[in-house]
């Protein structure tokens, strides 16, 4: 199934980028064309991904794949009886402000599960289309950027980059403060997916969420890391169902000693 898998994120690789290349400036990017099923506004950008995304679905129901979709903006749709156990969860653009800006953090996201669960994933694939690095992981076979096995590079036992992800100042404000005296330097790249590789790849040392995440923008990445060896701590619900309702605060790190403390850090004072 790897293969398959991976042949079909590839082209949904392609037609998304392809689409992007259509939009070339912030003015094409970034005009609001209606509001997604997760609350957030549905600009250009995201719309055009998300086709290119739903078109390949489409041909891969038409294979006779039966699945459930959850999706960014589209929400969750099913594809054939509803009795399959395969859920496709994607995000055509993760940290689309940065893309709408084209700023180069931002990816493509899309895990392929046989539960309801996050721990269910069982493939992971996560396009950086700013750098065009794939990263890619299998439950059980490990992980990989660009063909390269990851895992011999660690974060480091201490938090030397921390990368926060958050959607306004104050709460990076907020959660700096409690780490004062903990960590080297924070970095807020706008992209959760995309950040938890990088720590996958020891580039950063730990991520947190500092607003709840969904499965949306976890469940390739949370494979992808747990893969290479590192951790994610699910802080309000290690078993995070697949959809667009559930959400949870999360830390990642090089293991689970280390992102419970980070989670201890960040959080410290926020309701249980």
């Amino acid at each position: 199934m790897r293969q398959a898998w991976l042949e079909f994120c590839r082209r949904v690789a392609a037609d998304v980028e392809a689409a992007l290349a259509d939009l070339p400036t912030r003015d094409d990017r970034e005009p609001v064309v209606g509001r997604g099923s997760g609350g957030d506004d549905t600009t250009v950008i995201d719309d055009r991904a998300e086709q290119a995304a739903v078109a390949q679905l489409e041909q891969l129901h038409a294979q006779g794949i039966d699945f459930r979709l959850v999706s960014e903006e589209l929400g969750e749709r099913t594809f054939g009886s509803g009795e399959s156990p395969w859920v496709v969860i994607v995000d055509p653009i993760d940290g689309s402000l940065n893309a709408k800006r084209r700023l180069p953090f931002y990816c493509l996201s899309i895990a392929f599960a046989d539960g309801p669960t996050i721990a269910d994933v069982r493939f992971g694939y996560v396009r950086d289309l700013g750098s065009g690095e794939e990263w890619v992981a299998e439950a059980g076979a490990g992980a990989a950027v660009d063909g390269r096995p990851l895992g011999g590079i660690r974060p480091k036992e201490r938090f030397g980059i921390v990368d926060f992800e958050a959607t306004n100042a104050a709460l990076v404000a907020q959660a700096a403060g409690r780490m004062d005296g903990n960590v080297g330097r924070i970095r807020v790249m706008g992209a959760l997916a995309l950040a938890l590789c990088q720590l996958a790849d020891g580039r950063v040392d730990a991520v947190a969420t500092l607003k709840p995440s969904r499965s949306v923008d976890l469940a390739a990445a949370w494979l992808i890391v747990r893969e290479a060896g590192a951790d994610v701590f699910l802080v309000d619900d290690p078993a995070l169902p697949l959809d667009l309702r559930s959400r949870t605060r999360a830390t990642a790190a090089r293991d689970r000693e280390w992102s419970t403390r980070l989670a201890e850090l960040v959080y410290a004072g926020e309701p249980a």
